[in-house]
């Protein structure tokens, strides 16, 4: 399996720039919520297609 480094680095610092912004402006409780309620749904559609 090879990694494409340059992908992974680029979305790594993507993901802490916005984690960085969404922590000093507050709204990165209301972006973990989403989160858990996507995966949420996501765990109940799988369990009912099982």
């Amino acid at each position: 399996m090879q990694i494409r480094w340059k992908r992974l680095l680029l979305q790594s610092a993507v993901w802490l720039t916005a984690e960085v912004t969404l922590t000093l402006v507050g709204l990165d409780d209301l972006a973990d919520y989403s989160e858990y309620q996507f995966q949420s749904r996501s765990l109940s559609v799988l369990q009912v297609l099982k």
